[in-house]
């Protein structure tokens, strides 16, 4: 398992290196000076050439990258605006602030976001699947099948822009959704993010639902649950400990896949919300042309994925014992 993780994470920092080299090119090679977003009205050359200094992209973008990715494990020096401190994604062209500490204070929203999503999600999802599975061909199967197919056509900012409308606006069911720190105030804290997070589930639960029901069908047709039933174990027994256990692997895949990728910035979400976390971020960044900023978000949710991935592997071994990670 150790050697795996190893070899796992090795491949991983090559991927994020691949990823982080292809992200700075395309955003640096773009033809604007990022330069003159920093030196306001009042500017002249001499100011212009000061801050390409400082921001050291008055260098090749093969040293840019390079001086960049030193940043990221020892820290930089931006002359005028300061030192940055390891991991250092670099410096705001619009605020003028170090990117990884602007992403990470917004990182707890879109932690809470995801998390309190997932967990619908994947409770409403993966029980519906599983009830329609062992009720097929039934009511309950067509009913939930028919649902979950309603739900995989609906679109984020439909659905939310309803909800506000109908939800908060008029029937005052639910408060305005807003962010407070779990720490400052626990009640605001879920009254802010409940819709969010319903609007989410509606979303993803129907993925889950349909892969759920597909897989626990095709586990309990085979052979090894079939030879179970003829040893005489309880349909309990049977539909928990083996069909079950052999379904997960897709979901597994599936919720980690969908979890990286809400933590890397739930982007429509958080901007029909309003939400101030990495999505909304990332919008700000690309309306202000803000290059580190765009560089330092996408860093995050290809590193988010990836990480994700690696859980995912080495939980396969532990949900079907039939899967060995040599």
């Amino acid at each position: 398992m150790l050697r795996f993780l190893a070899r796992r994470v090795i491949g991983a920092m090559v991927i994020l290196l691949i990823i982080s080299a292809v992200t700075f090119w395309l955003f640096y090679a773009i033809p604007r000076d990022p330069a003159m977003m920093s030196c306001g009205k009042n500017c002249t050359e001499e100011n212009l050439a000061q801050i390409r200094q400082n921001l050291g992209i008055d260098e090749s973008i093969v040293m840019q990258f390079w001086h960049w990715l030193v940043g990221i494990v020892a820290g930089r020096d931006y002359g005028g605006y300061g030192y940055c401190d390891a991991p250092c994604l670099g410096y705001s062209f619009a605020n003028n602030e170090p990117v990884f500490g602007t992403i990470m204070e917004r990182l707890p929203m879109t932690l809470s976001l995801a998390f309190g999503a997932a967990f619908f999600f994947l409770i409403i999802g993966v029980g519906a699947g599983m009830l329609a599975a062992l009720k097929q061909g039934k009511f309950l199967d067509k009913f939930a099948s028919s649902v979950s197919l309603l739900g995989s056509s609906l679109q984020i900012y439909f659905v939310g822009y309803v909800a506000m409308f109908f939800l908060v606006s008029q029937l005052g069911i639910f408060s305005q959704p807003s962010w407070t720190p779990l720490t400052e105030n626990p009640a605001a804290w879920l009254s802010g993010l409940l819709l969010p997070w319903l609007v989410l589930s509606i979303i993803f639960t129907a993925n889950y639902t349909r892969m759920t029901r597909s897989q626990m069908v095709e586990q309990l047709s085979e052979d090894y649950v079939r030879t179970a039933r003829a040893k005489g174990l309880s349909q309990r027994n049977v539909f928990f400990r083996f069909a079950w256990r052999g379904a997960m692997g897709p979901i597994v895949t599936l919720f980690g896949i969908d979890l990286g990728t809400l933590i890397g910035g739930a982007i429509i979400t958080e901007s029909v919300f309003s939400l101030p976390g990495i999505g909304r971020l990332a919008v700000q960044a690309v309306n202000q042309s803000d290059l580190p900023m765009q560089l330092g978000v996408t860093v995050l949710a290809a590193g988010a994925i990836v990480f994700f991935n690696i859980i995912v592997d080495a939980v396969y071994a532990l949900i079907d014992p039939r899967i060995r990670l040599a």
